[in-house]
């Protein structure tokens, strides 16, 4: 589990105050499912301010809360969207797809062989010329240096132990993940919305 101080150094709540003066590119909109839960943690979900009017305008999400800051119109003047709940709910999969991005966040972007974040790829546990096939339970993150150590042996053979055997994750699991690793740009209408424990800036 990340600990706390890295979670707060790594985001920060930006305070309200600020708003009036904020630029519109610096206003996106917190998206929640119908259930009022994000509807992903990592990418965290959030839309363009444009697309959270527009979709206001089409009646397709709720506005929860707002930005300070204002768009205008020549017949409207209207406060920017900072929370927005869809009115349908979206039902999430059980099992995420396949890829090298859900791939490196089942294994919180790190080797799973020396634990470094850099240069990082991906590698069968059983070698491909040994009959190992490409999937959840046989590919794990690896930097390239660790890669090439291995090579086309198994981790027994190269003397390499694992940190954590390979698994095929949920969806559930994946955004469990996701919580540790908070985006740069917070907003404090999000307080409630979010279920990180993140403090607001000085």
């Amino acid at each position: 589990m990340f600990q706390q101080g890295l979670i707060e150094t790594r985001a920060r709540l930006s305070r309200a105050d600020d708003d009036p003066a904020r630029k519109l590119n610096s206003c996106p909109a917190l998206v929640l499912n119908a259930d009022y839960t994000p509807l992903s943690y990592y990418p965290l979900s959030v839309w363009p301010w444009q697309t959270a009017i527009k979709a206001v305008f089409l009646d397709r999400v709720d506005i929860v809360a707002s930005y300070e800051r204002l768009v205008h119109s020549p017949s409207l003047d209207m406060q920017i969207p900072s929370v927005i709940a869809l009115k349908q709910y979206v039902k999430p999969s059980e099992f995420p797809a396949f890829t090298r991005f859900n791939l490196f966040l089942r294994d919180r972007f790190s080797c799973q062989y020396c634990g470094s974040p850099q240069h990082l790829t991906f590698d069968h546990v059983m070698p491909r010329r040994l009959g190992g096939i490409t999937s959840w339970e046989n590919i794990v993150t690896a930097c390239a240096p660790c890669n090439m150590k291995k090579g086309g042996r198994t981790p027994k053979q190269a003397k390499m132990a694992l940190q954590v055997s390979p698994i095929r994750p949920t969806s559930w699991q994946l955004q469990e993940r996701g919580k540790g690793f908070p985006p740069n740009y917070l907003h404090e209408t999000w307080r409630d919305w979010l279920y990180w424990d993140i403090e607001l800036e000085e």
